[in-house]
């Protein structure tokens, strides 16, 4: 399969997962308010990890939430600069 047969399944992969991260942040919003039971924060960064890091930073911009929480900030930060590493590395290669 040519390179660039791999794009459009990748990006819609991504698109979905940040989407997808969005939707978790804003549910576990929701719940912070209500005082029902949390997402965790691991799963939150899971997604980031497997690639809804942009998701993450929009979702924490977009409904203020855990935007000063730590380690969970400095965890995000270190999962976006190994993916930013990691691309780099790629498009060197």
């Amino acid at each position: 399969m040519p390179h660039t047969a791999l794009t459009l399944p990748i990006l819609f992969a991504l698109l979905a997962i940040n989407a997808f991260t969005i939707l978790r942040f804003r549910q576990d919003k929701a719940r912070a308010i209500a005082g029902a039971r949390r997402i965790p924060e691991a799963s939150l960064l899971g997604l980031a990890l497997i690639g809804g890091t942009p998701g993450a930073f929009l979702a924490r911009r977009l409904f203020r939430h855990k935007t000063r929480k730590q380690p969970f900030s400095t965890r995000l930060i270190l999962i976006a600069l190994a993916q930013a590493g990691a691309i780099i590395w790629l498009l060197a290669n």
